[in-house]
């Protein structure tokens, strides 16, 4: 009896340190404007929350935000779900490879970046490369303002890669034709779905992965092949003359994309942090995320359980189970 009671307290000893092991596993998970970002910080969250049985929150913040909180370890944001590089690379530099205070994961999936059309307004106008986008009869049909130039969306307030767009929309002599437009990227799917229903001109940045690919019937636009020489990019944040200073007259190379978190996390929440260490995910993936949130209007805390219960095996994966 005495042996059982004894062996009763250790297990009981075990399950109360285990609990409170994984009730001190918590994360901060920012939450960038663009889709794809919004969909892996909700998997993030679920997976921290149900399988790990952490606790998960989700904190909506630009770049220059979420890598701040990175950097400052104290657990106001904890996790960037969607690195771009080299467009994000002034804050990586910074923070990964000179303050050493971000961890970037070595799982990343490709992207591609660059500018579309609806295909049938592409085709009616013989539009297939960017320069396309400034002879006067195409800007014309891009003027949804009346000011004799056509509109471009160019990316979101904040987002790194609209920096570049800015830049290159001058380097590709459109500025005569073209206005660069920054906006929450709901703006540029209303407008898209809107131009197309009306069988108006439209231009936008546009990217893969995204759910985009999967709405509508649009077409990438041709650009020179990507030439390092041409393409100099200095972002706000290094330079208040980073427009001036800069040169982007060449399409971006093929991008990594990938996790990165806060060194802290190591201390505060290590199981947490080897989660993220063996997470990955493919391009296709993240198109398919997307596409149930912005084209299916699906709430992504429900997509992201529904994509965890079938695929338990790669989750367990990352789980080292």
């Amino acid at each position: 009896m005495k042996k059982y009671m004894l062996k009763l307290s250790l297990a009981t000893a075990i399950s109360v340190t285990s609990f409170s092991a994984t009730a001190s596993e918590t994360v901060n998970i920012g939450v960038p404007s663009w889709t794809g970002a919004q969909a892996i910080a909700h998997l993030l969250q679920a997976v921290v929350n149900d399988r790990i049985g952490g606790e998960a929150e989700l904190v909506p913040g630009n770049n220059a935000t979420i890598f701040q909180g990175m950097d400052q370890g104290k657990g106001d944001i904890d996790v960037h779900p969607d690195v771009w590089l080299p467009n994000q690379e002034s804050f990586t530099k910074k923070y990964v490879d000179e303050a050493g205070t971000v961890v970037l994961s070595k799982n990343s999936y490709e992207g591609n970046q660059g500018f579309c059309v609806p295909t049938k307004f592409g085709e009616a106008n013989s539009i297939s490369d960017i320069a396309d986008l400034g002879r006067p009869d195409v800007a014309a049909k891009m003027d949804s303002d009346g000011n004799g130039k056509g509109e471009m969306w160019i990316g979101a307030p904040g987002w790194a890669s609209a920096n570049v767009n800015e830049v290159k929309v001058r380097d590709y002599d459109l500025l005569p034709f073209i206005d660069p437009i920054r906006a929450e990227e709901s703006v540029k799917t209303a407008r898209i779905k809107d131009a197309i229903a009306k069988n108006e001109g439209y231009a936008f940045y546009c990217y893969k992965p995204h759910a985009v690919w999967y709405m509508f019937d649009v077409s990438m636009l041709s650009e020179p092949t990507f030439d390092e020489a041409k393409y100099q990019m200095i972002q706000p944040s290094d330079d208040p003359e980073w427009y001036e200073k800069s040169k982007v007259a060449t399409k971006d190379a093929l991008k990594n994309v990938q996790i990165a978190w806060s060194k802290s996390l190591h201390d505060r929440s290590p199981a947490i942090a080897e989660f993220f260490e063996r997470f990955s995910l493919t391009a296709d993936d993240v198109s398919g995320f997307a596409y149930q949130i912005s084209g299916k209007g699906r709430e992504p805390g429900e997509v992201a359980k529904e994509w965890i219960a079938e695929n338990t095996d790669r989750v367990d994966g990352w789980l080292g189970l």
